[in-house]
Parts: C-alpha cells; sequence; structure tokens
C-alpha cells in the first residue's frame, strides 16, 4: 500500500516537470488519466495551477481551472496565490482567466503586497491595469434582474456582456472608447440606459464601507460622461435631421489640435470637465487629480485620469503609441513618411486630417544625392517585415 502511494505521489510531481517544460499534449494526456482533484502540491506548498500560471500557459490553466483547480489555494510558503504567480508572468490573460474563475484581487503575501502591487514591482504594467480594471460580471448582470417595485430592469440582458467587456477595458483613450462603443451598437443605441447603469455601479463602489473603490467608482463616471457625450451628439444630429457618424464627429473633435497646432485642446478641457463633475468630491482620488490638474505646471488630464485608474508606471516615453487611440505598440506606420503610428487602418484614416499636412512636408523634403547606393536600415526593414506579417 506505501509503495503505491509513493508511486502516486511520484507520478503527481511529475506534472510540474511538464510544465515547467510546457508540453501541452503531455499535459493533457497526463489529466487525462487522472481522475478527480488536481490540487497538486509540490515540497514549497506551491500547485500546478500556480506553477502554469508563473509559466503564463493560458491553456494549462484553463485545462486545470476547468477541472475545478483552487484559484485561492493559500498553502504557499510566502501566502503568494495563483493570481500573484500570474501577474509575475506578465500575462493578462492568465490573470484574466484567474480573475474569472474567483481569484482574490486583495489576497496578500508575506510581505503584505497583492497581485496587482507585484506586477508593478516587476513592471508589469498592462497586467497591473488588467487586475485593477477587472469586476465580475455579477456586478453588471444585477442589473438586468427586476428588483423590488421595478416593472422592468435597468439593462436589457443581452448588454450584460457587451457592457461588461466595455467596463474591463484597459485603454481608457476617450478615442479607443468611442471606437470600441462604434463596434458594439447596442450600447451606443441604449446609450441613456447605459449611462444610468454605469452611474448606479459608481454609487455601488461609493457605497460599500470599507470596501469602497474609489478609483472603479470614477472609472465609471468616465465611461458614463463619455456615453452621454456620444448620446448628446445623436439628439443633435437627429433635431438637425443630419446624417453623421457620431463616432467619428466625436473622435475628430478631440483629436483636433489647438492654435499651437500640437495641443489638444478640447480633449483636455472635455476630460477637465468630467473631472469636475464627478459627484463625490470628498474623496481622496478627486482631490488628488484636481490637486495634479491645478499645479503650476499640469499634466495633461488624459495622463492624470490614465495614471488614477490604470496606476503609475515608469519608462512611458519607450513605449510607442498609436497617434489615434493610444494603443500601446502599434502595428502599422504610416506607409508615407512612416514617421508615425497606428493600431490599423480605421485609425489612421481617423487621423489623416490632423497628420496630412506633417505628412506632406516630410515626404516631400528633398533627400541627399549619392552616387553610391542607398543605404538599408535593417531596423526598419525588420519592422516593416513585421508589420506585413501582422496584415
Amino acid at each position: 500500500m506505501e509503495a503505491k502511494t509513493e508511486e502516486n505521489a511520484n507520478s503527481e510531481k511529475s506534472i510540474f516537470d511538464i510544465i515547467a517544460q510546457g508540453d501541452l499534449a503531455e499535459f493533457k494526456d497526463f489529466l487525462a488519466q487522472r481522475k478527480g482533484d488536481v490540487n497538486f502540491f509540490d515540497e514549497n506548498g506551491m500547485t500546478a495551477l500556480q506553477h502554469a500560471a508563473y509559466k503564463g500557459n493560458k491553456d494549462m490553466v484553463q485545462l486545470l481551472l476547468d477541472r475545478g483547480a483552487d484559484v485561492n489555494s493559500g498553502k504557499h510558503e510566502y501566502n503568494y496565490t495563483a493570481l500573484h504567480f500570474g501577474a509575475l508572468s506578465g500575462n493578462s490573460e492568465v490573470c484574466k482567466l484567474l480573475l474569472d474563475a474567483g481569484a482574490k484581487p486583495t489576497a496578500t503575501n508575506s510581505v503584505g503586497r497583492t497581485a496587482s502591487q507585484m506586477a508593478a514591482f516587476v513592471g508589469n504594467h498592462h497586467t497591473v491595469a488588467t487586475i485593477n480594471n477587472f469586476i465580475p460580471r455579477t456586478e453588471i448582470s444585477y442589473y438586468s434582474v427586476i428588483q423590488g417595485q421595478q416593472t422592468e430592469s435597468y439593462l436589457p440582458s443581452i448588454l450584460v456582456d457587451p457592457l461588461h467587456k466595455f467596463v474591463l477595458g484597459v485603454n481608457i483613450h476617450p478615442v479607443r472608447l468611442a471606437l470600441n462603443l462604434q463596434h458594439t451598437p447596442g450600447l451606443l443605441e441604449n446609450a441613456d440606459k447605459v449611462s444610468k447603469v454605469l452611474e448606479l455601479l459608481c454609487k455601488r463602489e461609493m457605497t460599500r464601507g470599507s470596501d469602497t473603490n474609489e478609483v472603479m467608482a470614477f472609472k465609471y463616471h468616465y465611461l458614463a460622461y463619455i456615453l452621454r457625450e456620444l448620446h448628446n451628439i445623436k439628439d443633435r444630429k437627429d433635431k438637425e435631421e443630419k446624417k453623421h457618424d457620431i463616432v467619428e464627429l466625436f473622435c475628430k473633435r478631440l483629436l483636433k489640435p489647438g492654435k499651437d497646432g500640437v495641443s489638444l485642446d478640447f480633449m483636455d478641457a472635455f476630460l477637465k470637465d468630467c473631472v469636475r463633475e464627478f459627484p463625490y468630491r470628498e474623496c481622496t482620488t478627486f482631490h488628488q487629480m484636481v490637486t495634479s490638474l491645478t499645479s503650476k505646471d499640469p499634466p495633461t488630464a488624459l495622463s492624470v485620469i490614465n495614471c488614477t485608474i490604470n496606476g503609475q508606471r515608469g519608462f512611458v516615453d519607450a513605449i510607442p503609441y498609436c497617434n489615434t487611440c493610444g494603443e500601446e505598440k502599434p502595428a502599422k506606420k504610416c506607409s508615407k513618411c512612416k514617421s508615425v503610428q497606428y493600431c490599423d487602418r480605421q485609425c489612421q484614416r481617423m487621423h489623416w486630417f490632423v497628420h496630412k499636412k506633417a505628412c506632406n512636408r516630410e515626404s516631400s523634403a528633398p533627400t541627399p544625392a549619392t552616387n553610391s547606393k542607398a543605404n538599408i536600415d535593417t531596423n526598419e526593414l525588420s519592422s516593416e517585415l513585421q508589420n506585413l506579417i501582422a496584415g
């Protein structure tokens, strides 16, 4: 009997080697042969799920969760959870899977740090934003059910998933949010109802007592503010009986430069108004934003809001951004001047009314005459090849 127990123990330990090697086929075979509990522990109290999360292996994490792995196991010698390890891996999709499965973002390790704080410590900023922006789907679905004396729910059930996805978004640039809404017309068509639900969620976050989340409350307010503005534009255009794409009108207004040809004055004023209209003016988050915006040399309102929602981060200047919507590491460059970057053709087209003058100047600049063959920039060539591969 003892031999059989030792054999089982050795068999269970082999899963950690399989995870370390990243062999998904062998991993699936192992789970197929093992029925029942998959909460295997190594000598440090680290589970198979925690190993898979640390490796950033999304497929293995999903398979273990499907088999009932304990997402909040607390037997690790330093109290790290699977979410801590997922955060350290830098894989935001792994973190999202763990959070969807019920991982507690507030759990701390032996030095009192949450998964988000550990991710920030090692510079995994996108992972930080993913964790900090997460809310369970039930928070949204609550408003799709008739409550008390209501005759109808606040939110049509068909909009629960689109709104949940909208709220979870990490890129909070107003142009990106508007473009996301353009791809989910149900939210735009029901903007009045959706913005009302966001306001209710904001109030709910501010009345949780010791669990109050001021940052998430402000995010709900911010999303509702943008939705209301789009709804107002639509109402004005309907009264004028003009057929216009309201998202394009909104985006081009935000992207139009000021008198200096650079500063986005309208966007800055719009976002400052958003901060000013936050109803919970006594909270710490509001005071911090106002202090930043009224300082001697204030940052842009967008940067203040982004830091509030997604946290401070270093080395921002080293990260390329889409010139239209602020998405990180955009896939394409302007094919004419190669000096600005975009996510896709839609973002490039949206920004062309701003960029075309500078683009024409740069592309028409005379190049030095030379008898020798043109030098090839290998870095640019490599970048272009990657753009072609990415489509």
